[in-house]
């Protein structure tokens, strides 16, 4: 039983959220919070400049229930990237709700079969973020950027498109100038991640 309660307490303190700072721990803004994902119990690390969430050992770790997508944007195409995808009604539902961390991916990606009119909002979500709009063709249609919305229930504001939209893709906060998206871009899908 004494071996069994030591490690309980030290995979509790694995859970336990740390900040490693950029500045050397001084806890000054630009700071990398580093997480471990109960699901998981991969240790993640969020990039302050872009949002993007690595494992840490810099590879991506899976999020049950989702897949991932590969996708470029036209500004930067060159650089394929990769997000989680939500593509069911179910995990386009489910989002990125009670997730405290990107999981090593530029965020999620979500594709409806055809073009929506409909807003997101941030039930549940403690990661402020951006989100980009996309027509079936790909073309940005608009971006916003959402709060989170914690304890209200469904009392929590919609942030909808400019227009009819197929894609949305989700975002750090701040975290889509970094990837290429603004007016003009064009986001293309690629399959599987690499």
């Amino acid at each position: 039983m004494r071996g069994t309660a030591a490690a309980a307490a030290a995979a509790a303190a694995l859970l336990l959220t740390t900040v490693a700072c950029a500045t050397g721990g001084t806890g000054l803004p630009g700071a990398a919070v580093t997480t471990t994902n109960p699901a998981t119990t991969a240790l993640t690390t969020t990039d302050p400049a872009t949002g993007a969430g690595l494992a840490a050992n810099g590879a991506r770790a899976p999020v049950p229930g989702f897949g991932e997508v590969a996708y470029r944007i036209s500004a930067m195409p060159s650089a394929l990237r990769c997000a989680l995808l939500a593509e069911t009604a179910q995990q386009r539902a489910q989002g990125l709700m009670n997730r405290r961390d990107l999981a090593g991916y530029d965020g999620m990606l979500f594709d409806f079969a055809s073009p929506v009119n409909v807003g997101f909002w941030m039930k549940d979500t403690p990661l402020p973020l951006s989100i980009a709009y996309f027509d079936g063709d790909g073309r940005f249609v608009s971006a916003v950027d959402m709060a989170p919305c914690l304890g209200r229930g469904n009392n929590c504001p919609s942030y909808p498109a400019s227009g009819p939209f197929r894609y949305a893709l989700e975002v750090a906060q701040g975290g889509l100038g970094a990837l290429g998206v603004g007016p003009g871009a064009v986001l293309t899908t690629a399959g599987p991640c690499s």
